[in-house]
Parts: structure tokens; C-alpha cells; sequence
């Protein structure tokens, strides 16, 4: 009879011990490979966000138009496109860490070339290093999310991914700073007279030659630096023995891209992701702009900038606190929704209550990339790592949108408004569409 009772205390007694066991988001064995693989998250967001100013600081320090400097973000973000796909086949091939390796090689030879760009003085040069710098971070941010989630049980995957992305908004307030404070509050062609002008347009030739001199090994050296900072992760991860837990399968390429492309929520999904990122990068790229036109320096308008991405860190664990009660789907459609009315006022009230609606929308931007991430991978089973890839591919949306308002914000007026603030109909279109994807997919559900 003892032995009875003690066997029904000790077998719920050894449930709950190994429940226990498998609810450890992080297992003691994969301790050093995910704090290093996360590390790679903040170096990503480190990039993504110094580079972000770079259009305003080459628009000045170049004396060229908004819609050429866009270009910076038409060359970043379609270095994701272009490598996004390749860095997926060769994970199905190799190793994961041989594909991080090969992803921190090319970001740091991107980064370094900025030394002889600032030397040429050349943008286009400035252009490709930022391309070939990207094809690092797609063969990095392809392959870092689904090593993580295979670091322990599929349990925790989802609370493990979502730890390693909170390293993600830390590079990017990084990346923030020192645009605002290595970079914006140097550069001598922004510098301004009394009447708000630019000193920088009315000096003489040789004058402006030293200045954009200057001005070049300014915006070089956080970049070379970077470089020599990959580098040194290259050699510790090279070093570390990392986990290569995948599933050993068959992958047929045509037929992977046959099901992803017959699949509506899919389709959808990236679809939706190609307007986020068009969005953020928007918001979040031409905010100098937009407190410029209203009397703000660039470095003062970086300030707005980071305290934008501060919000958007906060809001993302507040949101992630509401999905434990609401739909996932439904919540992204009511934060679209949000982001739909801060950009209203953007447009058409303008002023510092428009910029402070612009920046307001980093809150509703805050759960939008990983909710379509998750939504749009669920139940693909066997394609999720491909199909992972064709999300990281939505990145596009950066890489197109950006020159399209570049281009509005050349106009002095359109339809009777400021060419700065009507440009903003561009992301308030996206921030529709990702509401129309949330309202249909919930009530799908």
C-alpha cells in the first residue's frame, strides 16, 4: 500500500521535474553559442540604425538630392534581397556556422571598404561597400533566427527567439548614438548661420573640398571601426563550437517554392513584411527630414530618433505582454490601425505635433515584424527555414520605398501640402495594408 501511495506521489513528482527540465529557455550546454549568436542580433541592429542617418549626412556632405541619397537604403536593403536566398540554399547544405562565418566575412569587408570610399570620395563607392556589407547581414540574420530556435526544446523555441531579438533594439540605440554623437554633430557641411542656412552652400570651391574631405573620414571611421569588430567576432565564433542541429532532409528547391508560393497566408505574409519594413525604414530614415524642415539640427532630430527606438524597445515587451490576451492577428491590426492615425497627423497637422506623432509611431511599429513573422510561418513544417528566407527578402520594402519619398520630399509642395510631410502618405499606405493582412487573418482564424 506504501509503495501504491509513493509511486502516485512520485510519478507527478517526476513529470513536474522534467516539465521543469524542458521549460529552461536556454540549456546550460547552449549557454556560450546562444550569448555569442545573440551578440549577432545587436551587431545587425548596430548597422541597420547607424546607417539610417547616412541619408541626410551624404544629402549635405555630397550636395545632392533626397531622392539620391535614398539610395543608401536602395543599396542596404537590397543587399538582404540579393543574399537572402543563396545564404537559405547553403544553410540546407552546410553547416549554420559555416554560414556565419561566411556572413561576417562579407560584412566585415563591406564595412572596411568605407576606407577607400571616403578616400575616392566617391558615393556610388559608398553605395557598394553598403551592398556588399548587407550581404553579410542577410546570410546572418537567415541563419542566426532558426539556430536559435534549434539551441533546446522546441517548447522554449519561441522564448528563445525572443530573447535573442531583445539584443536587436540594444545595437540599435547604439548604431543611434554614435550617428548622433560620432557622426551628425561633427559634420561641418551641416553646420548653419544665424538665417538658418547652410554655410556649406555658399563657400567657394577649395573650401568646400576640405570640408567634404573632412566630413567623408567622419562618416568612414565608425564604419571602419565596425569592421575591425566583426573581424574580431569572426575569429571567436570561428573558434567556439557551435551546434548544428538540423533535421537531415531531402530539399528539393522547385518544390519547396511551389508550396510557399500555393500557400495564401504566405504570400500574404511576405507580402505584408515588404510594407512593414518600408515603413520603419521611412519613419525612421526621414524623421531628420521631417525636424529639419521645422528648424531642427540633424543631431537634434537623431535625439527624436532614439527616443523613438526607446519607445519601440518598450513598447515591444508591453505588446508582447498583451498577446497572452489578445489575438495575435487582431493586435497587429489594431496597432496598424495606430500607426495609421500618427501618420494622419503627421501629414496633415504637421509642425512639432506631427513630429511628435512621427514619433509616437515606433509604438505601433514595436510588434509588427515579429507578429507577420510568426503568423506567416505558422504550420509551414518543413519550409519554415526556406520560407524564413523569403521574409528576410521582404526586406525589400526598405530597399524600394525609401527613393519613392525621397523623391516626394524634393517637391516644395504637392496637393497643397509640404512636400516633407505629404511624403509621409507613402508609409500611412503600408501601415493600411498591414491592417487589411491582421483583420483578414484573424478572421480567418
Amino acid at each position: 500500500m506504501n509503495e501504491i501511495i509513493s509511486e502516485q506521489f512520485s510519478v507527478p513528482e517526476k513529470i513536474e521535474e522534467k516539465h521543469q527540465a524542458e521549460e529552461k529557455v536556454v540549456e546550460k550546454k547552449y549557454l556560450v553559442p546562444f550569448i555569442l549568436i545573440s551578440s549577432l542580433f545587436a551587431l545587425w541592429g548596430f548597422a541597420n540604425d547607424i546607417t539610417n542617418p547616412m541619408v541626410s549626412a551624404f544629402q549635405t556632405v555630397m550636395e545632392i538630392s533626397t531622392f539620391k541619397a535614398s539610395l543608401v537604403q536602395f543599396a542596404f536593403y537590397g543587399g538582404y534581397f540579393t543574399m537572402a536566398l543563396p545564404a537559405a540554399i547553403l544553410i540546407k547544405k552546410y553547416s549554420y556556422k559555416s554560414v556565419i562565418l561566411i556572413g561576417l566575412g562579407l560584412y566585415a569587408v563591406g564595412a572596411l571598404l568605407f576606407i577607400p570610399a571616403a578616400n575616392f570620395q566617391m558615393f556610388g563607392f559608398f553605395l557598394v561597400s553598403l551592398y556588399i556589407l548587407t550581404f553579410g547581414l542577410a546570410f546572418l540574420e537567415t541563419t542566426a533566427n532558426p539556430l536559435i530556435l534549434s539551441l533546446g526544446s522546441k517548447e522554449t523555441s519561441t522564448r528563445r527567439l525572443n530573447l535573442a531579438q531583445s539584443f536587436n533594439p540594444i545595437g540599435s540605440i547604439t548604431g543611434m548614438f554614435v550617428a548622433q554623437q560620432f557622426i551628425l554633430s561633427q559634420l561641418q557641411s551641416a553646420e548653419k548661420a544665424a538665417d538658418g542656412s547652410l554655410i556649406y552652400a555658399t563657400l567657394d570651391e577649395a573650401s568646400k573640398q576640405m570640408i567634404k574631405m573632412h566630413d567623408l573620414v567622419v562618416i568612414r571611421n565608425p564604419y571602419a571601426l565596425l569592421g575591425i569588430v566583426v573581424i574580431g567576432f569572426f575569429v571567436v565564433i570561428a573558434i567556439t563550437k557551435i551546434p548544428n542541429n538540423k533535421e537531415d532532409e531531402e530539399f528539393k528547391l522547385m518544390d519547396t517554392i511551389k508550396r510557399l508560393v500555393s500557400n495564401n497566408i504566405y504570400r500574404e505574409g511576405v507580402l505584408a513584411q515588404v510594407f512593414y519594413v518600408g515603413a520603419q525604414i521611412m519613419c525612421w530614415t526621414f524623421i531628420i527630414q521631417y525636424a529639419e524642415n521645422i528648424g531642427y539640427t540633424k543631431a537634434e532630430a537623431q535625439s527624436l530618433n532614439i527616443i523613438a527606438m526607446v519607445t519601440f524597445l518598450l513598447c515591444r515587451f508591453i505588446a508582447t505582454a498583451m498577446m497572452k490576451y489578445v489575438n495575435s492577428a487582431l493586435l497587429l491590426a489594431i496597432f496598424a490601425v495606430g500607426g495609421i492615425s500618427t501618420m494622419c497627423i503627421t501629414i496633415f497637422v504637421g509642425g512639432n505635433v506631427g513630429l511628435y506623432a512621427l514619433v509616437a509611431t515606433s509604438a505601433f511599429m514595436s510588434l509588427m515584424f515579429p507578429t507577420i513573422y510568426g503568423i506567416t510561418l505558422e504550420n509551414l513544417d518543413q519550409d519554415q527555414e526556406f520560407g524564413a528566407a523569403g521574409l528576410v527578402m521582404a526586406i525589400v520594402g526598405g530597399a524600394l520605398m525609401p527613393p519613392m519619398q525621397g523623391t516626394l520630399i524634393d517637391q516644395e509642395t504637392i496637393m497643397g501640402l509640404d512636400g516633407v510631410n505629404f511624403s509621409f502618405m507613402i508609409p500611412l499606405v503600408c501601415f493600411c495594408m498591414i491592417a487589411l493582412f491582421g483583420f483578414r487573418r484573424f478572421a480567418n482564424r
